[in-house]
């Protein structure tokens, strides 16, 4: 399947700035594997405070930016007719090699270990070049967004 720039991920992903962590899609062959960028500069947010005189990606955002990439394998893989919502569930077996600093682009490897609707669980690697620098096990729950609509009891016939 054909790349995803950042307009099209906001379609699928609820997430903005500066929460939204995904800058493209390279690759995605559904219902198997995704490969995302993000580019990590001085700009963002969290350098500030961690740690202003060395700053270093943390990791729970490097976690969360590899769930964000499984969450559009998943959105694209999914057949739904409603707007379908993704939560991370879990985290497994997680690892971080080397830090990331401003500068680096990080590239996300996520592939499908296991799928049994509801529950997705996908094996996660971030890289800066050839370097591994992050990898764990995700597991994600994905539903469908209740609406009002949606919501409220069938009207009774009578």
């Amino acid at each position: 399947m054909a790349a995803m720039e950042n307009v099209d991920i906001q379609t699928l992903l609820p997430h903005r700035y500066p929460f939204l962590l995904v800058d493209r899609i390279r690759e995605l062959e559904l219902d198997r594997r995704v490969v995302g960028i993000k580019n990590v500069t001085i700009n963002e947010q969290f350098f500030q405070g961690h740690f202003p005189s060395r700053p270093v990606m943390p990791g729970v955002l490097i976690l969360e930016a590899m769930a964000q990439v499984g969450g559009v394998l998943a959105f694209k893989s999914l057949a739904q007719t409603g707007r379908p919502v993704v939560y991370l569930t879990g985290v497994d077996h997680a690892k971080f090699r080397k830090p990331v600093i401003p500068g680096d682009q990080l590239r996300f490897e996520v592939e499908v270990l296991k799928k049994r609707p509801p529950f997705w669980k996908m094996q996660a690697k971030a890289y800066v070049e050839a370097d591994l620098v992050c990898e764990a096990e995700l597991t994600a729950m994905v539903t469908e967004e209740k609406t009002e609509h949606s919501e409220q009891p069938a009207a009774s016939s009578k």
